[in-house]
C-alpha cells in the first residue's frame, strides 16, 4: 500500500499509511463524502452506512435473551422486585463498576425498591467479591446479591454466599463458572450469539439486564397500575462506564455513547452535573471528556481509599450532597495525580526494552495507580506493560495494559492456571493479577515466551493511519465538525487523523507539564497552532524544538477546536511528524 506523503519512517519511527480504503478511493472526496469515507475506513459495511451515520439503540440493540442465563437472571430479579426482597449490589471500585451499580440502583429505585450497594476497598479487600463481604450482606438481610463488573472468577467467594447471587460481568471466564443463580457475561466460553457482544463493558451488560427485567415485569403485569421506568434515561451512565473502561466503540457500544452523550447534555443526573462543574466543563460533554475529565474523578475515590464515593455521587438526588462529593472527588483526583507521578518515576527507572511484555515491580508503590502507570508505559514502549505493587508481606498486586493484537487477559488467565499467579483475569486490552513476589521473574519469563510472537507481529504491523491530507489553512472549525460527524470515537473506532503541511516552525516552546506548543506556517503564510502533549522529552518534542524556520515538516494529528483561546479556531493535536523534502 502506498505510504502517505511517501513517509516510510517518521520522526517517531513509524510508516504513514492510509486506513483500509484503497488508494483510488482516497482522492477527490467532496466535503459531503467525508463522512462516508470515515465510516468505511473504520469497517462499516456499505449496506449499514445509514445506521452508522446516526447510531441509535434501536438499530444495534440485540434481544437480551440471546445471552446465556439472561432470562434466568431477569426472572430472579423480577421475583425480588415483586416480593420486596432485600437486594444488594456488589460492584467493582472503578468507573465501570460504579456506573453499573448506579444503573441498577436507579432502575430498582424507579421500580419502588431501594437496593444496598457494596463497593470493596481496593487496598484492604482487593478486586471482586470476597466471602466475608457476601456473608455480611446476607447476615444483614440480603436475599439476592447482584455482582457487577466482577464475579466471573469469584469461585470461593460465591461458594460461601448464603443467599442467591446473580453475576453480571464482562471479564473473561474460565471453562468452569462460579456457583450462582445466573452468570450473565458475553465472554463466557459457552456463549453463542452473545459472544458477538464481547466488547461490551459491564455497564452495557447491566443495561441489557435492565431491559430484560423490565420486559419480564411487563409480561407479569407489574406496570398495570404504575408507570414503567424509562431505561433510556440511564444511558448517560452507560456512556460514561463504556468510555472509561476503554471498551471498543463499535456497534452497540458506539450507539450507547452517542445516545448517552445526548442524555448527559440534558443534565438529568445531579451527580454527573456536579462532577462536570467540578471538572470545569461548561459545554456539552464529548466522549473524550468522559475518558479524561469525568472518568478519572469517579475513579479517584476507589484509587485512594474512598471506594463508595462514585456510586454515592451517581445515585444521589440531593444537589448539595452531589456538589460536596464532586468537590471531594476532584480533590482526590489531584492527590491521585501526585501519587501516580511518583510511581511513574520509579517504574520508568526499571523499563525493560528487550521483553515482549514489560513487567516492573516495586515495593511501596500505591496499587491504586498502577493501571494508569501501566498504560503510560505501554504508550511509551509500544508494547504491553504490567506494573506490580509489592506489599510488606511479599504479595504483589499487578495491573496490565496491552496493544491491539495481543490478548493480555487470556495470557494472565493462563498464567493463573499454570500456578504462576495467586489470582488474575481481565480482557484483551487490560488485566489484573495477584502474585507472590518471588514469582515475578518467572512470570515475566513465561509471558515473554508466550507472547513474544504476538507482540512482534503486532509491532511489525504498526503504522500511523490517516484519513486525509490538508493544507495548514484547511485546519478549520468546519473541518473539525465534518470529522466529528463520524463519532463518537474511541477504542476500536479511532478518531480521524490528518496530515498537514508542509510547514515551517515559526515559534516553538514548552508549556505546562512538558507540553510542546508550536506555531507553524505553510508556504502560503497561513499559520496554525499545534500541540504535542507530554512530549518535551520525546523525539517528537525535541525535533519540533530544534526544527527552526528553515526546515519543512509534515505534521500528523487530530484537528480539534481550541478550547483555551475563547475564539472559534482550530488547532492540531500532534501524534507524529516527518521531515518534508
Amino acid at each position: 500500500m502506498r505510504h502517505v506523503l511517501d513517509v516510510e519512517r517518521s520522526i517517531l519511527g513509524q510508516p504513514w499509511r492510509w486506513r483500509a480504503l484503497a488508494d483510488d478511493q482516497r482522492d477527490g472526496f467532496a466535503p459531503d463524502d467525508l463522512l462516508t469515507q470515515l465510516l468505511l475506513a473504520r469497517g462499516c459495511p456499505r449496506d449499514a452506512l445509514d445506521a452508522h451515520k446516526l447510531p441509535s439503540i434501536r438499530s444495534f440493540m440485540p434481544d437480551p435473551s440471546i445471552f446465556r442465563d439472561m432470562d434466568t437472571a431477569a426472572a430472579r430479579l423480577a421475583d425480588a422486585v415483586e416480593r420486596g426482597e432485600s437486594i444488594a449490589i456488589f460492584g467493582d471500585y472503578d468507573v465501570d463498576g460504579a456506573t453499573s451499580s448506579a444503573l441498577l440502583v436507579l432502575l430498582l429505585r424507579a421500580l419502588g425498591r431501594e437496593a444496598r450497594v457494596y463497593i470493596p476497598d481496593r487496598l484492604t479487600e482487593g478486586y471482586g467479591p470476597n466471602a466475608a463481604a457476601l456473608t455480611r450482606l446476607a447476615d444483614e438481610g440480603a436475599t439476592l446479591i447482584v455482582t457487577v463488573d466482577c464475579g466471573a472468577q469469584a469461585f470461593e467467594a460465591l461458594d460461601a454466599a448464603r443467599c442467591d447471587v446473580i453475576v453480571a460481568d464482562h471479564h473473561q471466564c474460565a471453562t468452569q463458572l462460579p456457583r450462582a443463580v445466573a452468570v450473565v457475561n458475553p465472554n463466557r466460553r459457552d456463549e453463542g450469539d452473545g459472544a458477538l457482544h464481547g466488547h461490551l463493558a459491564a455497564v452495557g451488560v447491566c443495561f441489557l439486564l435492565g431491559a430484560a427485567l423490565l420486559r419480564t415485569l411487563r409480561t407479569r403485569g407489574y406496570f398495570a397500575g404504575r408507570a414503567e421506568p424509562k431505561l433510556l434515561d440511564l444511558l448517560d451512565l452507560v456512556a460514561l462506564g463504556t468510555v472509561a473502561d476503554v471498551a471498543q466503540l463499535r456497534g452497540l457500544n458506539r450507539a450507547f455513547v452517542a445516545q448517552g452523550l445526548k442524555v448527559m447534555a440534558q443534565r438529568r443526573n445531579v451527580g454527573l452535573t456536579a462532577l462536570a462543574e467540578a471538572a470545569r466543563l461548561t459545554r456539552a460533554p464529548t466522549a473524550s471528556d468522559l475518558g479524561f475529565a469525568l472518568g478519572p474523578r469517579i475513579n479517584a475515590g476507589g484509587r485512594v481509599g474512598r471506594a463508595d464515593l462514585g456510586v454515592r455521587l451517581l445515585t444521589t438526588t440531593d444537589p448539595v450532597e452531589a456538589r460536596a462529593i464532586a468537590t471531594e472527588l476532584d480533590r482526590l483526583n489531584e492527590e491521585r495525580r501526585a501519587i501516580e507521578a511518583m510511581v511513574q518515576e520509579g517504574a520508568e527507572a526499571m523499563l525493560c526494552h528487550d521483553r515482549a511484555v514489560c513487567v516492573v515491580a516495586g515495593a511501596g508503590w500505591h496499587p491504586g495507580v498502577i493501571g494508569i502507570v501501566a498504560g503510560r508505559l505501554k504508550e511509551k514502549l509500544g508494547r504491553p506493560a504490567i506494573v506490580i505493587a509489592l506489599d510488606e508481606e511479599g504479595i504483589g498486586k499487578g495491573s496490565g495494559r496491552s496493544i491491539t493484537g495481543v490478548d493480555l487477559g487470556a495470557a494472565v488467565l493462563a498464567a493463573r492456571e499454570q500456578g504462576l499467579l495467586i489470582a488474575g483475569g481481565g480482557h484483551a486490552m487490560a488485566a489484573g493479577l495477584t502474585i507472590a513476589a518471588d514469582q515475578v521473574s518467572a512470570f515475566a519469563d513465561w509471558l515473554d515466551a508466550r507472547l513474544s510472537g504476538a507482540v512482534a507481529a503486532a509491532m511489525a504491523a504498526r503504522a500511523l493511519l490517516f484519513d486525509s491530507v490538508v493544507a495548514p489553512g484547511g485546519v478549520t472549525p468546519s473541518l473539525v465538525d465534518a470529522l466529528e460527524a463520524g463519532g463518537p470515537y474511541g477504542t476500536g473506532w479511532p478518531a480521524p487523523r490528518v496530515a498537514v503541511g508542509p510547514v515551517r516552525a515559526v515559534k516553538v516552546d514548552v508549556v505546562g507539564n512538558g507540553h510542546v506548543r508550536a506555531i507553524v506556517a505553510g508556504d502560503d503564510g497561513r499559520s496554525l497552532k499545534a500541540m504535542a502533549f507530554r512530549a518535551a522529552d520525546t523525539a517528537l518534542g525535541q525535533a519540533l524544538l530544534a526544527a527552526g524556520p528553515t526546515r519543512r515538516l509534515w505534521l500528523a494529528g487530530r484537528a480539534k477546536r481550541d478550547d483555551w483561546s475563547g475564539r472559534d479556531v482550530a488547532e492540531l493535536h500532534l501524534d507524529d511528524a516527518a521531515w518534508a523534502n
